[in-house]
Formats: C-alpha cells, sequence, structure tokens
C-alpha cells in the first residue's frame, strides 16, 4: 500500500488460509469503509505477484472480481461505504480454482460471471452468502478444498510456488546459487512455471517484490538514505533503484518518501 495511512479510515482484517489450501491460498483479507458524502481515497499499491478473487458490496465495481497481475502500480477509487473479502492466490491456485489463464487477466479488474469463468464464479457464489469475514474463509477453506481434490497441483505449480517463495526470502539477503541450481531444475522450467501461473519470467517477478520492499521501507521508515536502500536491496546504485520505482509508480523514490511525510505531518495538524 503506497499511502499505508489510508488504512487507518478502513476497518481491516488479515485471515490465513487453513494448512489443507495453503498452496492454493496466500492469504485472506477484509475492509470495510464508510467515508463522509463527497470524499474519496485514491489508493494506490504495488502489490504482490498474485492473481486476487473479491467478493465486493457498496459502491464496487461489482460484486465478484477477480483481479490479474498488475505490472504498473494498481490503482482503486475508493467511495462513500463498501467491503471487500480477498482471496489472495498463491502462483498455483488460479489453476485449481479457476479454467482461466493468467494471461486473459493481467493488468485488469473483471467481473466473474458464469460466461467469464463457470468454475470459478461458483467457488465465490458459494463463499458469498456467510455471514461475515471469518465465516467466509472457513467457507472459502472448504470449497478450495474440494476443489483442489479434484485438481492436485502437477509439479509445475509446486515448482512456481517455491521460486516465489525463494525470490520473496532473497530480497533480504544475498545467494550466489541460481534459482534452477536451488531446486534442481533448469532454467527452462523456472520460466515456464512462472510464465504459466504469473505471466511473468523469474526476473520480473524478482524486481516486483523488490520493489514492495523499497515501498515499504519508504513508507515507515522516514530517516532512510536512498543509496542506502539501494545497497541493502541489491540494485547496482542508487539511479537503479530510482528508474525501477519510477517506472512502476510514476514518481521518484524521493518524491514519494516526501508525499508520505507530507502525509503524516498533515494527520498530526488535523483537528481531533
Amino acid at each position: 500500500m503506497l499511502h499505508p495511512r489510508n488504512a487507518e479510515r478502513f476497518a481491516a482484517t488479515w485471515l490465513d488460509p487453513h494448512p489443507s489450501v495453503a498452496d492454493v491460498v496466500d492469504r485472506y483479507w477484509h475492509v470495510r469503509w464508510a467515508l463522509p458524502a463527497g470524499e474519496r481515497i485514491d489508493q494506490r499499491i504495488i502489490d504482490h505477484p498474485a492473481v486476487t478473487l473479491t467478493i465486493e458490496s457498496g459502491d464496487v465495481p461489482a460484486p465478484l472480481v477477480v483481479t490479474g497481475v498488475q505490472s504498473g502500480a494498481w490503482r482503486r477509487r475508493i467511495t462513500e461505504s463498501g467491503s471487500v473479502f480477498a482471496i489472495r492466490l498463491r502462483p498455483a491456485g488460479l489453476a485449481v480454482v479457476s479454467d482461466l489463464d493468467v494471461r486473459e487477466l493481467a493488468d485488469a479488474t473483471t467481473p466473474v460471471t458464469p460466461a467469464l469463468d463457470d468454475r470459478l464464479h461458483r467457488l465465490l457464489a458459494t463463499i458469498e452468502p456467510a455471514a461475515d469475514a471469518p465465516a467466509r474463509a472457513l467457507a472459502a477453506d472448504a470449497a478450495i478444498g474440494a476443489l483442489l481434490h479434484e485438481r492436485p497441483l502437477d509439479p509445475e505449480l509446486q515448482l512456481a510456488n517455491a521460486v516465489l517463495v525463494e525470490l520473496a526470502d532473497r530480497v533480504r539477503r544475498r545467494t550466489g546459487t541460481t534459482l534452477a541450481a536451488r531446486f534442481g531444475v533448469t532454467d527452462r522450467a523456472v520460466q515456464r512455471a512462472l510464465a504459466r501461473t504469473v505471466g511473468h519470467g523469474p526476473k520480473w517477478v524478482a524486481r516486483r517484490v523488490r520493489l514492495q520492499e523499497v515501498a515499504r521501507v519508504l513508507s515507515t521508515d522516514a530517516s532512510v538514505e536512498l543509496a542506502d536502500l539501494a545497497v541493502r536491496l541489491g540494485y547496482a546504485d542508487q539511479s537503479h533503484l530510482s528508474n525501477d520505482f519510477r517506472g512502476v509508480v510514476g514518481l521518484t523514490p524521493g518524491a514519494y518518501q516526501r508525499s508520505v511525510r507530507e502525509a503524516a505531518a498533515a494527520a498530526v495538524t488535523l483537528p481531533q
């Protein structure tokens, strides 16, 4: 979330999936909001390289939605009142719960209808009637568990999951081991696994995961120096970090850092 103080305007909950479906679901989350008339929040997020399923109500695009992997910062305008229950899938997840190709969903937020994908629509329609977020998470565990029983993960899907975990771990540590060597496969096998499940190769996925860490640090540590952050995260230099961040977010890291500071200062001076 590029402006985490916006989260203070929401009632947000994160829920872990049951271990039996953890190869399919990374996380459940739920948000609810009620803004004054005429107010809006323009939220931007450098999202995880994942497909997300949502059940939505209120001032929302559609009641059942699938959001594909985004090449840029994901944007959402929030107004009036509403709620979202979300299922963030792991790379293997889409192939289990849907008949869609991940490339069909790229850079889009699409209403889920029977015509789009009957398997996915039946899943979300089964979860939707549950009374609240914990009940929806339980319903999702049961329904996704049944779909996983029908379609167990094949080795390529298992590899995709493992590669994403490894790339996320590597943001905070240095390693000279290639992904292929780490998993005892060929470079081409890694490429195929991620192309099938995320729609991008390992270099793109690694870049996205690293940019998430850049945004997290810049939004939570006002004192961090960009040159130090570049070294810490393995960029060649500060200019490479800046160019990478600006290409996705549309702002330089310095401009983004200033916007976070200004928002924090404005929040402090608002009347109570």
